[in-house]
């Protein structure tokens, strides 16, 4: 009885030490005011950027978290101590903006609760966490560009020649595989398969092998809140590879390369959904040249392409150069501790058990 009695103070003992560790500091900052990060902070960002990158993180990227957290709370009590803030009509409408991204990926303006899933889904974070999370990023960003705005607009526009010499040595990159543009019938699979099969199977019927006929009932389909029975798709463009396989199907991809131009396919079963498909237009596999269109279905050339990447690049080297000479001001002195500049939270960081 006594050793039993032992063995559940000595469990209980762990718990409760276990959770003291969750609450002790791992840093300070002392910028204009005393803001701690616990353990339990600090796990939680390790976890939640582990789960959006779906892999686990090394010692090195975890000391990495831990010092853009440092680095965040620095320039927010640095913004604040000269004034600088956001209103909520800003942080409104940087939501929006990806309110309407996902209104575009799905055809129509999303509900509360699809927005919230998609936000939980994409950076595994509460709608009101993600909305906090906006406002303190807007806030960041403001004070880099009122503080290093020089630096961050430092960078040089590619240049004709910087875009002839990128291309010339990745050209290999830019192959083409065989391409189709095509518009679908869909038939989703309901509750009840009799009934999804009989509206697939009247519809092959309706159509036969006349594109015209295709043609009315994709563009029925197309019509708001039509509610017909089955979704329709005009003027998408699909390669013929792995990834397209797997988001389609083998079938429907030995079907599409396989219908001559006008052409309407037979009714397409994958367990999932039933298809019915129009081939409009087919390109060859092909090397691209600098003026050919990078992205079928936009004006988006290869050269576009290259300059935009280059540009991007340039920016964010840019910006990088800004945030670390910002950060490294802000850290001088006394204005933060951690486990290299601290022997208390060094101890509390050896004692993190991953």
């Amino acid at each position: 009885m006594k050793r039993l009695f032992f063995i559940i103070l000595g469990t209980l003992g762990a718990l409760g030490f276990a959770q003291d560790l969750q609450l002790q500091p791992i840093a300070k900052v002392n910028l204009i005011k005393t803001e701690v990060i616990t353990v339990k902070q600090y796990r939680s960002e390790v976890e939640r950027t582990e789960k959006t990158t779906g892999r686990p993180l090394t010692a090195d990227l975890r000391k990495q978290i831990l010092d853009m957290m440092i680095n965040e709370k620095l320039v927010l009590q640095a913004a604040e101590r000269d004034k600088i803030g956001i209103t909520e009509n800003e942080v409104n409408q940087q939501i929006d903006r990806l309110r309407t991204l996902l209104a575009r990926n799905i055809g129509r303006q999303p509900t509360e609760a699809e927005f919230a899933t998609a936000v939980k889904n994409q950076y595994s974070l509460e709608l009101p966490a993600f909305r906090d999370q906006v406002r303190r990023q807007l806030v960041l960003n403001k004070y880099l560009e009122a503080k290093k705005g020089a630096i961050i607009n430092s960078f040089k526009e590619p240049t004709e020649e910087d875009i002839l010499k990128t291309y010339d040595l990745t050209k290999s990159q830019f192959v083409r595989p065989d391409v189709v543009r095509f518009s679908m019938i869909q038939i989703p699979y309901g509750s009840n398969a009799a009934e999804t099969r009989r509206t697939a199977e009247n519809l092959v019927r309706e159509i036969g092998s006349n594109p015209t006929r295709f043609d009315e009932k994709v563009n029925n389909g197309r019509v708001p809140n039509a509610n017909l029975g089955y979704q329709s798709f005009k003027d998408e463009y699909i390669q013929k590879d792995m990834q397209s396989q797997q988001m389609m199907g083998a079938d429907f991809i030995t079907a599409a390369f396989a219908l001559k131009q006008g052409e309407v396919s037979p009714l397409l079963d994958n367990g999932q959904f039933f298809r019915i498909i129009k081939v409009t237009e087919t390109y060859e596999m092909k090397t691209l040249a600098l003026n050919d269109i990078f992205q079928l279905g936009t004006p988006y050339t290869v050269r576009d392409y290259i300059g935009n990447t280059l540009l991007q690049e340039r920016q964010l080297e840019a910006l990088q150069k800004a945030t670390e000479e910002l950060t490294r001001e802000l850290r001088t002195g006394r204005s933060y501790e951690d486990p290299d500049n601290s022997r208390d939270c060094k101890r509390v960081f050896d004692q993190i058990v991953w």
